[in-house]
């Protein structure tokens, strides 16, 4: 494996890791998350602001 690919990978994994936090963070908060965030851990924004949270 090159340097480049393995670098790529963890920095990849790093984006999803700190968007499922922002996502959380945001839905703890009551706010709707950002939508390049809901999408880059595979979640289509307009799904998401249909549900029904209490």
């Amino acid at each position: 494996m090159h340097k480049t690919s393995t670098t790529s990978r963890i920095g990849r994994m790093l984006n999803v890791f700190g968007s499922a936090v922002a996502v959380a963070s945001a839905t703890r908060t009551g706010h709707q998350p950002i939508a390049s965030d809901l999408r880059a851990l595979g979640i289509a924004p307009v799904q998401f602001s249909s549900i029904h949270r209490n």
